[in-house]
């Protein structure tokens, strides 16, 4: 989404099975961008299969691995999707009295258009300032032996038909899909990368 980073109350970092996320987040708040550091995750639909403790209770580690005192640390561990992960980290601040102004949503550089979008629909808030951050990696960079590109591609073009798709289904508010980028996610889907859609109505 192209937002300048801005210093906030918290920072959330995402859950999923690409650590960059975590040590991006991580180093977001020892450069003072946040006073808090929430991880949030339980197990999704790839982590599942793939790691032996929670989503949030891996990136905890890596943030405290980073130099992050327990204290300023916040675990969500139960969410198992966006949606889930907004909702349940508005629990947990509460639950630890706080109740911040701006927060800093750190996830993947693909997920930032729909992270946007489920925030504002899944924040009870809205007077909250909210700024998304990714890992500032390149496409061509973005590959590696456990993000192989086949795999990266799928998971890419389903997260686009959510971007249209939840919103329908009241998960996330309606976000504009420019034409060329429908009629690229139509070509990648046909060509076989459709290994991560949703079953849906509509002619996507």
């Amino acid at each position: 989404m192209h937002q300048p980073l801005e210093k906030c109350d918290v920072i959330l970092a995402l859950g999923s099975s690409d650590l960059r996320v975590a040590e991006y987040a991580a180093q977001l708040f020892i450069d003072g961008y946040g006073n808090c550091f929430v991880a949030s995750g339980g197990f999704g639909r790839i982590t599942k299969d793939r790691f032996d403790k929670s989503e949030a209770e891996i990136f905890a580690d890596i943030a405290k691995q980073k130099g992050i005192p327990q204290k300023n640390i916040i675990l969500e561990t139960r969410a198992a999707n966006t949606g889930q992960n907004i909702a349940f980290s508005y629990q947990k601040l509460k639950e630890n009295n706080l109740h911040p102004s701006s927060i800093l949503i750190v996830t993947k550089p693909y997920m930032e258009r729909r992270t946007y979008a489920t925030f504002k629909k899944q924040w009870p808030d809205d007077n909250v300032k909210i700024v998304v951050s990714s890992p500032p990696i390149k496409y061509g960079d973005y590959f590696t032996d456990e993000l192989p590109r086949d795999f990266f591609i799928n998971i890419m073009v389903g997260d686009l038909q959510r971007i249209k798709e939840y919103s329908k289904l009241g998960f996330q508010i309606e976000q504009d899909i420019p034409d060329a980028v429908w009629r690229a996610y139509e070509q990648l889907a046909a060509a076989g990368f459709n290994k991560a859609l949703i079953k849906s109505n509509s002619s996507g």
